[in-house]
């Protein structure tokens, strides 16, 4: 059974229309929604297939997609705020 992915707008249903208005009107933002959106996809196999958390790559990964989803939540959150 596969894990389901997760979007952004999912991960932050108040945010959803900023989310959408940036991937729109940025295309950094589209760009890095998308390297985001393919980390998880790549890390939720990598869980499925059962690797190590101590693994060094695996733990590299959920790093960098945890900091990316830092950063387009951060630009979503100010954009909703203007």
């Amino acid at each position: 059974m596969s894990i389901p992915s997760r979007t952004l707008e999912t991960e932050f249903p108040d945010l959803a229309d900023s989310i959408r208005h940036l991937v729109q009107d940025s295309i950094q933002y589209k760009t890095d929604r998308d390297v985001y959106h393919k980390l998880d996809k790549e890390i939720r196999g990598l869980e499925e297939r059962g690797v190590a958390t101590d693994d060094h790559h695996f733990r590299e990964l959920k790093t960098q997609r945890a900091r990316l989803k830092d950063q387009l939540y951060t630009q979503a959150k100010n954009h909703d705020s203007h």
